[in-house]
């Protein structure tokens, strides 16, 4: 196997916050020893709840957040470590998309314009040919030469979303990070906008990592699915693996509460339903993180972090990984 375009390894970050009640120091941590590696054409997606480091991670990806310890390979090369030029060479191979079109659009500047400055920045082609160019852009994405002109308000928010995806793609990545990039549109526009990112995998061959807290749609899009919960990636499988059977507690908590079409099939669907609350992220438990909401807690859980280690051909977080006692909490066979 080829090696991957995209490679995270044991990736830290910690805010700090400065001094606690009594002047001792205090520290967000936001990822803790997170590795991923992304292959060619492949799409690797990263989900959990607000909160858990999806887009810090994705910050660090692109080196926009300067990371405590670990390293991000694009290619082979350390990006974390990159500077001036060749920091620049790195970043024209991994562009991102952020969740906000409105907001990462300036709203002073036109849509050619906002296309055009990529050109420009990575020198990509002679300033007479960015009109044709960018025009090529907006056409790949679905929009038009009437757009090239506009300002963002004039535009609804998928098609701004798409501007976000045309101006990513003016470089001409390997890889493109999507961090929620469609969690501010309405459904009709995400689907066509999840429609738009599967063609263009197709025809560029591009490869995407792709950050969402809806698991549901990730079901659909991924070829490989990390679960992360308090900046720690808990299980790594396959999508097929990972729908068919979770084997960490939290896992299964996010299938299980992913909406079904049937309604009798959502009947006998099982619900885990999660107690407790989630730890500090400025006072992590000495033992598993998910410990305080786990039904299946036992006391070493409480005691003794949990490894990530290799359970039936995935990585998992999980000192019962696949075999959980009996649930110390409910689990709701349906609601």
């Amino acid at each position: 196997m080829s090696a991957p375009l995209l490679e995270v390894r044991e990736l830290v970050k910690r805010y700090p916050l400065g001094g606690g009640l009594f002047g001792s120091p205090q520290v967000v941590h936001a990822l803790e020893g997170v590795s991923l590696a992304l292959r060619a054409g492949e799409t690797l997606a990263v989900v959990g709840e607000s909160g858990c480091g999806k887009s810090t991670l994705a910050r660090c990806v692109l080196r926009l957040e300067a990371p405590t310890s670990g390293s991000v390979l694009v290619a082979g090369r350390d990006i974390v470590r990159a500077k001036g030029r060749e920091l620049r060479r790195l970043r024209k191979r991994v562009q991102i998309v952020f969740q906000d079109p409105y907001s990462s659009l300036n709203p002073r500047r036109t849509v050619f314009q906002a296309v055009a400055d990529a050109l420009r920045l990575h020198d990509i082609c002679k300033r007479k040919e960015r009109r044709a160019r960018v025009e090529r852009l907006l056409n790949r994405v679905g929009l038009g030469a009437d757009h090239m002109d506009r300002l963002p308000h004039e535009l609804s928010g998928g098609q701004r979303q798409r501007v976000a995806v045309a101006r990513a793609l003016a470089v001409e990545p390997e890889v493109l990070v999507c961090d929620e990039p469609v969690s501010a549109l309405d459904v009709s526009v995400q689907a066509q906008v999840i429609n738009l990112l599967k063609r263009l995998q197709r025809e560029l061959g591009i490869s995407y990592l792709f950050i969402s807290h809806n698991l549901g749609l990730v079901l659909q899009i991924a070829d490989r699915v990390a679960v992360m919960y308090l900046g720690r990636v808990v299980e790594l499988a396959e999508t097929r693996a990972l729908r068919a059977r979770a084997l960490h507690p939290y896992s299964e908590a996010l299938l299980s509460a992913v909406p079904v079409a049937d309604p009798q099939a959502t009947r006998r669907k099982r619900h885990l339903v999660l107690a407790g609350e989630i730890p500090s992220a400025t006072e992590m438990p000495p033992g598993c993180a998910f410990a305080s909401r786990c039904p299946y807690r036992q006391e070493i859980c409480t005691a003794e972090a949990p490894a990530l280690r290799l359970v039936e051909e995935r990585l998992v977080r999980c000192h019962f990984a696949g075999e959980w006692p009996a649930p110390a909490a409910a689990v709701a066979p349906g609601l």
